[in-house]
């Protein structure tokens, strides 16, 4: 049973991952000498505001694992 939740844990990790580097878009060292956006608040919409909210939900869910995890390995 211990093997599932490592395998779920890995794959929450994985997607994880993929979901952060997907959102890193436009990123870089032009926003610290001020040629990044103009504003500050950036309000997010469609895809990227599902990818962000999903992101939050796997971050949960990997954190949710990892204590399952620890606790049934005693």
């Amino acid at each position: 049973m211990l093997t599932y939740f490592y395998i779920i844990q890995i794959v929450v990790a994985g997607t994880l991952i993929a979901l952060i580097l997907l959102q890193a878009q436009g990123g870089g060292l032009g926003g610290i000498f001020g040629g990044g956006e103009g504003g500050v608040y950036k309000t997010r919409r469609g895809v990227e505001k599902t990818m962000f909210q999903a992101t939050i939900a796997l971050s949960a869910l990997f954190f949710i694992v990892a204590i399952v995890t620890v606790l049934i390995s005693g």
